[in-house]
Formats: structure tokens, C-alpha cells, sequence
């Protein structure tokens, strides 16, 4: 059949892929593709009008930008022949190939010639190159088959088959590799379990780890939200899943950096109280103040007044509680009062910048970009932003947001007579 094709009237498009993963490294590179393809068609008279490359996977169908262009080409009569070096250049999966094909059927596809066969519109050759093609795609199944049988018996013999976590490393000696603990960052690790089940707070942990100088494996200083990821992660007690949220899990052959037991405590420290809706909070201060005379925590209480048009106006009111002393006779002191002695010794009222909670540090810097946009020329040192910040909120501020600004404030009041005291 071939030798009744008129060359003369084919267009051949040279094609040349190679996978950019792994599984085909070995396959012939572009370039010589393309350099051995030439030859052939200078020895056979073949007249190539364009020439065609990428780098591709062709397992699955419809992915490949190029090779979609080539057919393009072929549907719009560019070209009717195929110059590539083997039928699995072409395709590895029944899509791209039923697409080729097709494209035969409609005689719009003439010949596709590969370094050593050529295949035609007939039935024999086209069953041909469907068997080459599909051969392709069998190898591939059954090699992806066989890396899946690998990966999981290389799980259930304790060895987790990807990067481990921060305070570990993989170690490769003769010709055998394992997961042993970094001995640079891996006491910092054990370390820190320990902490965060006595209950200290993330960002401390975070600020211990930056004074002692730990850091990720390119030198970089540990986020916040990696050691939540660290702190919550099974690997580091010696369990693993895999692959992720399979259900999966195995028990791994590395050294635990801590126990199931700190590891479970840990998890408890790490429950999240229920979010309080934004301004539901009616006595922001309660928590945080004391009673002078008895030690007793402050409470607060509502009263409504009503008004001549019929309306009630809220007052609020902290007082001792009496859980220590029930005959304690500290008077109580009203929620204008003590944000008026607030705003008296507000110069006194810091805020731990390491400890600080995400929502206050943001309402903090958007507060701070507002009074640089109304003074413009003025500039601020960031005490004075949290200075003004204070007495805003204060003053004008939610409850939400007194609140939140209480919780963070470095100091201890109680209420004497009607005034704060500082401890």
C-alpha cells in the first residue's frame, strides 16, 4: 500500500515529544529525535512543512497542547502525514489515539511513518499501530501498578515514602535508606510538644523557637502555622497515613521525637474555644478585673432604665463576685467609671507585641493606616499606634473589640472603692 502513496502530494508534520517524568528517561531526547527523523526524509524524499515538539506526558488523553495542534492541522487539511519515531510518540492512551485513528477514517490522515514502519489507511496496518499504541499504554498501567505495589510495601515496613517532617531527615548508606532524627533540629521539636501540652500558646512557642535560633531546613525561622501543622501531626509519636485522608495508617519504623500520650494532650491544648459572635459579649471587663478586698473575679451586670418616650436606656455595672469572701462589701463601679480611670492610666497599659492575638494585631495595623491617611506627615512609632488604639477602643470601640484588648493587656487591676487599683 505504501508504495502506491504519491509522496510528492503528502505534508508531513515531524513530531517529536519526550515525558517530562520519570518513567521515560530513557526515551531518545527531542533533539535526536528530530535529527534522526530529518535524515530519514532526506533518504526517502519525504517533504516535511512544519516540525512539531514538546515535552508531555501522553497518558492522558486530550493534555497535550501540541499534539492538539497537530491534529488541528490535520482536520484543516495543513497537513495529511505524521513523521515521528514511534507510534508511542504519539500516544500512550485510547483517547489520543482513537482520535488519530478517526482522522484516517476520514481520509484526512494519509500515512503516519515512524523511524521503521508506516502505517496507512488499511485495516491491517491501522490494527497495527492500535496494538503498538496500546502496548504503550499497557506498560504504562502495569509500571504504575508496580510503583503503587513498591510504595505500599515500602509502608508496611515503617517507611513513609515521601519528605519527612521538620526535625527529621532521610539518610541513604549503602544502598539503604531510612528516616532518622536531625539532631540539629530535632531536640527543638521534642521540646516543643512538651510546651504546648503544659498549655503555652503558639506564638510563644513561636517566639522560644526564634530565640533559640531553630529554624526549617533552608535556614528559615518556623512559621506559626507550621508548628500548628507540626503540633498536630501523628508522625512525630510514630504513627503515619498514607497517601493522606485514605484512612490508612501504619506504624513507622523512625524514632518517635515524643509519646502518644503528650501527643494526645497536645491535641486537647489545641481545641479552639467556640467563637463568640461579634458583639455579643455584654461585659468585656468582667474577666478582667479582681476584687481589691477579697480576690474574688469581677462580674458584670445589666440594669435598664425607663425613658419618658417609652424607651429604656442600659446601664452596666461591675461587682465582686463573692466566690472567695460572700460577705465581701466592695461596692460595685460603673462601665463609664472604669473606662474613665482606664483612660486615665491608659500611658500604663501595654500589650505583649509576641503574644499578641492575630485579630488585634489587625485591628491595630488597619487603625494605624487610617491615622497615616488623616496625618499624613506625622509619623507614628508603633507604641504610639497601640497607645492611641487603646484609647480608642476604649472610648468608642465594641465590646467585641474591648474585649479582645483587655485579654492582650499586660497589666492586673482591681476595683477599691469605686476606683482601679493596679496590683
Amino acid at each position: 500500500m505504501e508504495n502506491t502513496l504519491n509522496k510528492s502530494e503528502l505534508r508531513y508534520c515531524l513530531y517529536a515529544r519526550k515525558s517530562s517524568e520519570s518513567d521515560e528517561r530513557q526515551t531518545m531526547s527531542i533533539d535526536s529525535q528530530i535529527k534522526e527523523m530529518k535524515n530519514l526524509a532526506d533518504k526517502e524524499g519525504i517533504k516535511i512543512t512544519k516540525v512539531l515538539q514538546e515535552s508531555y506526558s501522553a497518558k492522558q488523553s486530550g493534555q497535550r497542547p501540541v499534539f492538539m495542534q497537530l491534529l488541528a492541522d490535520i482536520r484543516n487539511g495543513e497537513i495529511n502525514g505524521v513523521l515521528t519515531w514511534a507510534p508511542d510518540r504519539l500516544s500512550r492512551n485510547a483517547g489520543d489515539l482513537g482520535s488519530l485513528v478517526d482522522l484516517m477514517d476520514d481520509k484526512k490522515l494519509v500515512q503516519i511513518k515512524t523511524f521503521s514502519q508506516s502505517f496507512s489507511n488499511t485495516p491491517n496496518e491501522k490494527f497495527l499501530l492500535m496494538i503498538l499504541c496500546s502496548q504503550a499504554k499497557l506498560e504504562n498501567d502495569n509500571r504504575g501498578e508496580n510503583v503503587k505495589r513498591g510504595i505500599r510495601a515500602k509502608c508496611e515496613m515503617g517507611w513513609r515514602p515521601c519528605m519527612p517532617p521538620i526535625g527529621y531527615y532521610n539518610r541513604a548508606m549503602a544502598g539503604v535508606k531510612d528516616i532518622v532524627v536531625d539532631p540539629e533540629r530535632g531536640p527543638y521539636v521534642a521540646e516543643m510538644f512538651k510546651k504546648a501540652a503544659k498549655g503555652e500558646s503558639g506564638r510563644k512557642i513561636k517566639n522560644w523557637l526564634d530565640v533559640s535560633g531553630a529554624t526549617t531546613r533552608k535556614g528559615k525561622r518556623i512559621s506559626l502555622s507550621q508548628i500548628y501543622l507540626m503540633l498536630k501531626n501523628p508522625f512525630y509519636y510514630g504513627m503515619f497515613e498514607y497517601p493522606k485522608k485514605s484512612g490508612t495508617w501504619y506504624q513507622g519504623s523512625h524514632e518517635p521525637l515524643t509519646t502518644k500520650e503528650i501527643f494526645d494532650e497536645v491535641q486537647k491544648q489545641l481545641v479552639c474555644p467556640q467563637k463568640v459572635k461579634w458583639g455579643s459579649k455584654k461585659f468585656p471587663f468582667r474577666r478582667f478585673l479582681t476584687c481589691y478586698s477579697c480576690g474574688s473575679t469581677i462580674v458584670g451586670e445589666e440594669k435598664f432604665k425607663a425613658r419618658i418616650d417609652g424607651g429604656k436606656n442600659r446601664h452596666v455595672y461591675y461587682h465582686c463576685s463573692r466566690q472567695v469572701d460572700m460577705s465581701c462589701r466592695e461596692p460595685y463601679l460603673s462601665e463609664l467609671k472604669l473606662i474613665e480611670a482606664l483612660l486615665d492610666i491608659s500611658e500604663k497599659l501595654t500589650i505583649d507585641r509576641v503574644s499578641m492575638e492575630p485579630g488585634l494585631a489587625k485591628g491595630i495595623q488597619k487603625f494605624g493606616s487610617m491615622i497615616e491617611t488623616v496625618e499624613p506627615k506625622k509619623k507614628y512609632t508603633k507604641t504610639e499606634v497601640i497607645r492611641n488604639y487603646t484609647k480608642y477602643v476604649l472610648e468608642k470601640g465594641s465590646d467585641f473589640e474591648k474585649t479582645q484588648l483587655v485579654r492582650n493587656l499586660n497589666v492586673k487591676l482591681t476595683i477599691h472603692n469605686r476606683k482601679i487599683v493596679e496590683i
